[in-house]
């Protein structure tokens, strides 16, 4: 089923905000896990870790889930299809990945890095706190480059669909024309 004009254009909007909040916000948790790891501030230090962690719980899994949503609709609603272009099957792929990532392995280390700093203990291993957001930052950059330039072409089911949709002959309505 397609999605009508207006529909569209809303979950492309939905998609773009959610998607381009991701990465902003990705960018930010580096920014604090950075502070975190180079200040000598052991205050500043747990406001980090703190901040880190606020984001994560409140804003990081609800971009996460709306991002692969929208990107779910719009391409089972449109032309580009989840498995007919590499471009968006890549995409979707990665999204499912660091959704995953951040839910199973981001959010349980900012728990236990905030429960260690809050103990007045040093911050474990600042290589690890600043891992999670190069990573997927580096991951929302590719997905933004391949967006915008759609690379690699069709699918091996996008390749069938487009051969079976030239074979099918196309129905004409009202009479057909004759040529002299």
């Amino acid at each position: 089923m397609k999605l009508s004009r207006p529909a569209r254009r809303a979950s492309l909007v939905v998609h773009v905000v959610a998607s381009a909040s991701w990465l902003g916000l990705t960018l930010g948790l580096l920014a604090l896990a950075i502070t975190a790891a180079t200040t000598g501030s052991a205050v500043t230090v747990e406001a980090s870790v703190r901040a880190m962690k606020l984001f994560a719980d409140w804003l990081l899994l609800p971009l996460a889930f709306l991002t692969l949503v929208s990107g779910l609709v719009l391409s089972l609603g449109t032309q580009w299809g989840l498995a007919r272009h590499r471009w968006v099957y890549i995409k979707f792929w990665l999204t499912l990945a660091t959704t995953t990532a951040t839910t199973f392995a981001l959010r349980p280390g900012l728990s236990s890095t905030v429960a260690t700093v809050a103990a007045s203990e040093p911050l474990p291993d600042a290589t690890d706190l600043m891992m999670g957001p190069i990573v997927s930052l580096s991951a929302y950059v590719f997905m933004t480059v391949i967006s915008i330039l759609k690379p690699w072409g069709l699918t091996r089911r996008g390749r069938r669909l487009r051969t079976a949709s030239a074979r099918t002959p196309v129905a004409t309505s009202g009479p057909a024309r004759q040529t002299a």
